[in-house]
């Protein structure tokens, strides 16, 4: 039913547009004659001459739906059926709008008309140069009906590409993102297995832990940003298994300000960091290894920091994995040059990793 309303009521809007625009043809046309003719020392009979190029164009608009659909047929096939078709169009369309205004015009100026007698004489004084004028209006209707079509199909055109460019990017985002899970899930499996026979006690609790970080992968399954304030949580279960297996060697600490854990970020984004840093960074160390994980807003971006104090960066800066290259993916197709991802030193020893993005409320936060 609405949408039956909206197609009433578009309808009516394109109406009083096409009525609108060929009045003001009309007018601006009576108006150009009268100064002419005021121009000329003669005095302008408004009545008729505002009835003379209204009936003409009015009568134009009537017929210029016709004219657009035969163009609409006729796109894109070849020059002699476009000929076959549009010119005997011309010639009749024509002949029915002069016929239509001479005869308007004959029925309500007859008295004033001394140029003739009869409607016969009247049509053929006047016949000449307005079925020219009426076959040059056809050609020109026909010529722009047929832009506004080019360019109505090119907008829809770029409207499709848009949107199979985005259900593309959508699902590029989705696989990248898909690709984290089981590359986690790999690593921590390895993690238990290590423990199975020199702890079991750690090792079934590992493996709780990895079920209830399970449960928050599958309930954002679908999305591809969710609250900073969520991704946290998933880190927090996540460090909740490591420490486990670093047992006394691990110190974590999580900083973010309150506008920091309002915004929108790229799910499974700082899961990456900190696997990075404990595998690469604190995995060797044999003292207690510190891991600090810091949120803020600076001005319009979003500014993440992970930071451990381990054996830093190799000469070179090594390569990287898969973690931080779908990072690093995942970045530049959700925000393009607006994003980055820095690995850097840290001060004091140790490496940071900084993530920077434009800084967006996220939905659920902003309802809340």
């Amino acid at each position: 039913m609405q949408a039956v309303e909206n197609a009433g009521s578009r309808r009516i809007k394109t109406i009083a547009v096409a009525f609108g625009f060929w009045t003001l043809l009309g007018l601006s046309y009576a108006v150009s004659a009268g100064l002419s003719a005021s121009s000329e020392g003669e005095a302008p009979n408004w009545g008729r001459m505002f009835t003379w190029y209204l009936a003409s164009f009015w009568l134009w608009m009537l017929l210029a739906p016709l004219v657009a659909r035969l163009g609409q047929k006729t796109a894109g096939v070849g020059w002699d059926r476009f000929c076959l078709v549009h010119v005997p169009a011309s010639i009749a369309l024509a002949l029915v709008q002069v016929l239509a205004r001479v005869g308007v015009f004959w029925i309500i100026w007859r008295s004033d008309i001394t140029t003739a007698h009869t409607f016969g004489g009247y049509l053929q004084h006047e016949f000449v140069f307005n079925f020219y004028f009426a076959q040059l209006t056809y050609w020109v209707v026909l010529a722009v009906s047929r832009g506004m079509d080019s360019r109505r199909h090119l907008r829809d055109e770029r409207l499709r590409n848009a949107r199979l460019e985005t259900q593309l990017a959508q699902s590029q985002l989705q696989s990248l993102r898909m690709q984290l899970q089981p590359h986690f899930l790999f690593n921590t499996l390895n993690a238990i297995s290590a423990l199975a026979l020199a702890d079991p006690l750690q090792a079934r609790l590992m493996i709780a832990r990895l079920g209830d970080l399970l449960r928050l992968t599958l309930e954002e399954r679908h999305a591809q940003q969710v609250s900073l304030a969520r991704e946290l949580e998933f880190v927090r279960g996540y460090l909740d298994i490591q420490r486990i297996r670093f047992r006394d060697r691990l110190e974590t600490r999580i900083d973010a300000s309150d506008e920091a854990l309002r915004a929108a970020v790229p799910n499974m984004i700082l899961q990456p960091l900190v696997e990075n840093a404990l595998r690469h960074g604190l995995s060797n160390k044999t003292s207690r290894g510190n891991l600090c994980i810091e949120a803020i807003r600076d001005d319009e971006h979003l500014c993440l920091r992970v930071e451990d104090d381990g054996a830093g960066l190799p000469p070179g800066g090594g390569t990287e994995g898969v973690g931080l290259g779908n990072t690093r993916t995942r970045l530049g197709m959700l925000f393009g040059e607006a994003a980055r991802l820095e690995l850097g030193p840290r001060a004091g020893g140790g490496t940071r990793a900084e993530l920077r993005f434009p800084y967006q409320v996220h939905v659920e936060a902003a309802a809340e």
